[in-house]
């Protein structure tokens, strides 16, 4: 059986189980794009676009991320993950609640890839 097979049988997709198989990805860079998107950069050397709207929704961990000001905080934190936040006179890495992040596998998973971009991020 190949890894992607492998994948399969454990439940995951065809789409998720091929990024599996195929080796995971470290987010490099992160930049906030317009209309709420983000620019990743990763190992593997693709440049990415997250959108975020779809998660910015009243009543969600991410819906202090409607004010615009919240957004342009965006971080990698010492996991590699995409992060903000929520006060940032708080420490997240002493205060575990005050971060919302999401993973790069996610990020990757859920973006589309960017063809050409103006500079580096």
């Amino acid at each position: 059986m190949n890894r992607v097979e492998e994948y399969a049988a454990r439940g995951f997709d065809r789409r998720t189980a091929e990024y599996f198989a195929g080796g995971r990805k470290k987010i490099v860079s992160v930049a906030p794009g317009e209309n709420f998107t983000l620019l990743l950069d990763f190992d593997n050397g693709e440049t990415r676009r997250f959108h975020m709207n779809p998660i910015i929704e009243d009543g969600t961990v991410f819906a202090f991320l409607s004010d615009r000001s919240n957004f342009e905080r965006v971080y990698l934190d010492e996991d590699g993950c995409v992060s903000w936040d929520i006060d940032p006179a708080v420490d997240s890495r002493a205060v575990w609640s005050n971060k919302v992040d999401l993973s790069p596998d996610t990020c990757y998973l859920d973006s589309e890839p960017v063809e050409e971009r103006d500079g580096p991020l």
